[in-house]
This record gives C-alpha cells, structure tokens and sequence, in this order.
C-alpha cells in the first residue's frame, strides 16, 4: 500500500484576480462541448466560473456523483482551449454536503488526462465559493480528489473572510 504525503500551502492573495470571474459563453459552450457535458450535467446551484488562485482554474459542478465519475472528453479539443485561454486545469466538482466535494481536475495542458491532487485548483474553489457567497467565512471544506483514478487524496481548504486561501492535504505521490 502506498503511503499518502503531505502538504500545505496558502496562495498568494496579492494576485489581484478575484475568482467567480464569470466565463464568456462561448468559453462555457466549448468547455462542456469538449468535456462532453450538457447544460444538463451542471448543479445550477453552483455556477460555472472561472476561478482564480494564482492560476486560473474553471469551476464546473456536476448534478450527479455519477456525471463526475464518467470523465470522458477530447483531450486534444480541451486541451487547445486551455492554453488559448490560459487556463491551468478544469476544477469538475461535485458537492456531497456544504462541506465536502469531490473533485477530477483534466490536465491536458500538462500531458495528462487528470491530476489526481490539484491544491491550485483547491485555492481557486475556496476562493470561488467565498466569492460567491456560498460558505460563510472563516470556513472550512474538504475536497476528495482522486478516488475514481485510484490515487485517493484529501484537500482541506481553510477559507477567511479575507486574503488567502490555505490548503492543506494528503496524496499519493507519483
């Protein structure tokens, strides 16, 4: 059995994105188009966004634990969008309760069809869900990432009422 590490970090507030950026429509479009998503995957009561932590994340939840388990897209049509964009990875989440979400994170623009521990994309949702007003801070959430990859990791994201968001967690290294 692999032993998970540790790590910890808090991104850097100074950045002067805000996340909650809303994506233009036709970034949205093209993002479920190469996803392989509808409109109809989305959980409308967490809206897409382009997040933002020193590195741009779009945010996208899922309706179903199983739509998030089903990651299938072009990697090459994902993959071309992101570096046009510059964006770092897609942050597909989905909420199991106000405090914990699991999470697959594509990776195309790195060489890879997922990171399976994204603590980037973790600041990014915590500064998302602040942002948006969907956690009330100081306030805590734990994102599952991995799990449907086999590489299980724990991201517990600390979110303040201001600056940055810390994150913290256990992987499998690779």
């Amino acid at each position: 059995m692999e032993v998970l590490r540790y790590a910890a970090f808090t991104d850097d507030p100074a950045g002067g994105n805000p996340a909650g950026v809303v994506l233009d429509a036709a970034d949205l479009e093209e993002l479920l188009a190469a996803l392989r998503w509808s409109r109809d995957d989305l959980d409308p009561s967490l809206p897409p966004r382009l997040g933002y932590a020193g590195a741009y994340h779009p945010v996208l939840a899922a309706a179903t634990r199983e739509r998030l388990a089903r990651l299938d897209y072009d990697f090459d049509r994902l993959g071309d969008l992101m570096r046009a964009r510059n964006w770092t990875t897609v942050q597909l989440v989905w909420r199991e309760n106000d405090s914990l979400f699991h999470a697959r994170d594509p990776f195309p623009v790195g060489g890879v069809m997922e990171d399976p521990a994204t603590g980037a994309a973790a600041a990014a949702f915590g500064a998302y869900l602040r942002d948006l007003g969907l956690v009330t801070p100081p306030a805590a959430v734990t994102i599952l990432q991995g799990e449907d990859l086999g590489r299980p990791g724990r991201l517990d994201v600390h979110i303040p009422a201001g600056g940055g968001i810390a994150v913290s967690g256990e992987a499998v290294p690779i």
